[in-house]
C-alpha cells in the first residue's frame, strides 16, 4: 500500500510517516498544504492520500477541498480526512463527491495503531470508513419516520459498525455473533432499506449513505 500524508504540523505529520513506515506502508511523500499535495498526487498517485481537514493559508477547509480535487482527477486514489472535531457536514460533503475510498476519522484514532491501519486499508479498498463520533452523532438524530425507523436495535448496532467500515467478521467478533448472524442481519438491512440486487460492497456503501442522509435530515 502506498500512501501520501498532508499535515500542517510537522510533529504529527513526521510520526504519521514513522508510524505508517513501521507497518510496511510504503509513504510517497509528506507535505504541510493542500495545494502540495495536490501537486504530490499528480505527479506519483498513491493508493491512499491522508489530509488533515484544516491547513494553510486559511486553516478552514483547505485539506478537504483538496482531497476533493484529487478524488475528481484521481478517482482511484483513497481519501481518508483527520480532523480534531467531528463534522457531520465535512464525512456528507465528501460522501456526496464519491463513495466509494473515503473515509473521515478524528486525530485521536491514531492511537489505535491497529485499527487505524485497517482503516486506510479498507479505504485503499474503496470502502466508506467514518470515525465512531461522527457515527453516534448521526444515529442520535435518527427520525422515527426515516428510512431507519424499521431497523431494530440490532441492525442500528451493526449498521453503526459497517459505516465504521468494519468486515463482517469484525462486526461478529464485536457484537460476540457468529458470521453467520452477522449476515443474517446485513441482509435484512439491505431488505429494509429497499437497496438494489449489487455486489454486497456496493450495498453496503449505499446502506452507509441513507445512514448518513438520515442523520443528516434529521438535524435540519
Amino acid at each position: 500500500m502506498r500512501v501520501a500524508v498532508a499535515e500542517d504540523s510537522a510533529i504529527i505529520r513526521d510520526g504519521l510517516v514513522a508510524l505508517l513506515a513501521g507497518r510496511g506502508v510504503e509513504v510517497t511523500g509528506a507535505v504541510g498544504d493542500g495545494d502540495s499535495l495536490v501537486a504530490l498526487v499528480a505527479q506519483d498517485p498513491p493508493d491512499v492520500v491522508i489530509s488533515d481537514i484544516r491547513m494553510p493559508p486559511g486553516h478552514s477547509d483547505e485539506g478537504l477541498r483538496a482531497a476533493l480535487r484529487i478524488k475528481r482527477e484521481h478517482p482511484a486514489t483513497g481519501v481518508l480526512l483527520f480532523s480534531q472535531y467531528a463534522e457531520t457536514r465535512y464525512a456528507r460533503t465528501l460522501l456526496d463527491a464519491s463513495s466509494e475510498g473515503v473515509g473521515y476519522l478524528l486525530k485521536d484514532r491514531v492511537a489505535d495503531v491497529s485499527t487505524f491501519i485497517e482503516s486506510v486499508r479498507q479505504v485503499a479498498a474503496g470502502h466508506v470508513v467514518l470515525d465512531p463520533e461522527v457515527v453516534t452523532s448521526l444515529l442520535g438524530r435518527r427520525r422515527a419516520d426515516g428510512p431507519l425507523a424499521m431497523l431494530t436495535d440490532r441492525e442500528l448496532e451493526i449498521l453503526r459498525l459497517m459505516a465504521e467500515g468494519r468486515s463482517n467478521s469484525a462486526i461478529a467478533v464485536a457484537l460476540f455473533l457468529s458470521p453467520g448472524t452477522v449476515e443474517k442481519h446485513i441482509t435484512s438491512i439491505f431488505g429494509k432499506l429497499a437497496l438494489p440486487a449489487s455486489s454486497d460492497d456496493h450495498r453496503r456503501v449505499l446502506a452507509v449513505l441513507r445512514f448518513l442522509a438520515a442523520g443528516n435530515a434529521s438535524a435540519e
